[in-house]
C-alpha cells in the first residue's frame, strides 16, 4: 500500500483498516477555524488525516487524536512523528468512553469522521469492518462524548450520510448541540446528495446550509472542490 502524498505532509496507511478517502480531507479542509481554536481533538483518527490538515491549517497549540484500533494507533502516532507539526499533534490509545472519564480538559474545537455503517456489513477484512460501523461508535456515545469534551463557545465537526442527517441533527440537540453550517455534498451534478458536513456549537441559531458539487465530468473537479481542496491534493 502506497502511502498518501500531500502537499506538505504524507500518510501512510497499510496498518489502518480505514484508508485515506475523500470524506476525511472533506472534513479537515471544510471545518471552519474561524474562532482560531488553541485546542483540537480528532475522534477516531484513522491515519490521523484530518488532525494534520487541522495542524496545517491552524495554529492550536495542542491538536490531540484518540484511535481504539491498535494497529491504526501505531500508523497514526508515526504519521504524526513524521509530520512538520510533530511537536503539536498526539495520538492516545483509547476508546471515547475512558478518554472521557479521564480528561478533565475540554477542547476549543472537536472533529470526527466516525464509522457509519449501520447496517451489518461484511467485507472479509473483520477490523476494516469495525472500523466502518456504527456499532464500534454509536452516534449517542459520540455525541455525549463531544458534549463533555467541547468547551460552551467551542464547535463539533463531523460528516456523515446524508441519509444520517435529520437523526444525527436531532439527536445532537438532545445534548444542547445545534448546527452551525451544513454542507451537503453531491458526487456531480445529476447524482444524490450523499454526504452531510455539520458544524455544531451550543448555541442555536439558523444555520447557515449550502451544497458542494466534487464533479463536473469524470475527473474533472469542480472549481468549488478545487478551492477547498488545493491545499492539500497535490494535483489541485
Amino acid at each position: 500500500m502506497e502511502p498518501f502524498k500531500f502537499k506538505q505532509f504524507t500518510v501512510h496507511q497499510d496498518k489502518s483498516a480505514m484508508k485515506i478517502g475523500t470524506d476525511g480531507v472533506l472534513l479537515g479542509a471544510w471545518t471552519s477555524l474561524e474562532h482560531h481554536p488553541e485546542s483540537i481533538l480528532d475522534i477516531g483518527a484513522g491515519t490521523g488525516v484530518i488532525a494534520l490538515q487541522m495542524a496545517q491549517r491552524s495554529s492550536a497549540e495542542l491538536i490531540d487524536a484518540i484511535e481504539l484500533d491498535e494497529s491504526a494507533h501505531e500508523q497514526c502516532v508515526e504519521n504524526f512523528e513524521a509530520s512538520p507539526w510533530a511537536d503539536r499533534v498526539f495520538c492516545y490509545h483509547a476508546g471515547l468512553d475512558e478518554f472521557v472519564d479521564e480528561l478533565d480538559d475540554k477542547y476549543d474545537l472537536i472533529v470526527s469522521n466516525p464509522p457509519f455503517y449501520e447496517e451489518q456489513v461484511s467485507s472479509g477484512d473483520a477490523s476494516r469492518d469495525v472500523a466502518r460501523q456504527n456499532q464500534s461508535l454509536p452516534f449517542n456515545e459520540l455525541l455525549e462524548g463531544v458534549a463533555q469534551l467541547l468547551n460552551n463557545d467551542g464547535f463539533f465537526s463531523v460528516i456523515m450520510p446524508f441519509k444520517a442527517e435529520s437523526g444525527f441533527v436531532e439527536m445532537a440537540s438532545g445534548y444542547g448541540l445545534f448546527p452551525v453550517r451544513i454542507t451537503r455534498v453531491r458526487g456531480n451534478l445529476s447524482s444524490k446528495i450523499k454526504r452531510s458536513m455539520i458544524q455544531f456549537g451550543f448555541v442555536q441559531v439558523n444555520p447557515t446550509e449550502d451544497e458542494l458539487v466534487i464533479e463536473k465530468a469524470r475527473h474533472e473537479y469542480t472549481q468549488a472542490y478545487i478551492e477547498l481542496t488545493k491545499d492539500f491534493y497535490l494535483k489541485m
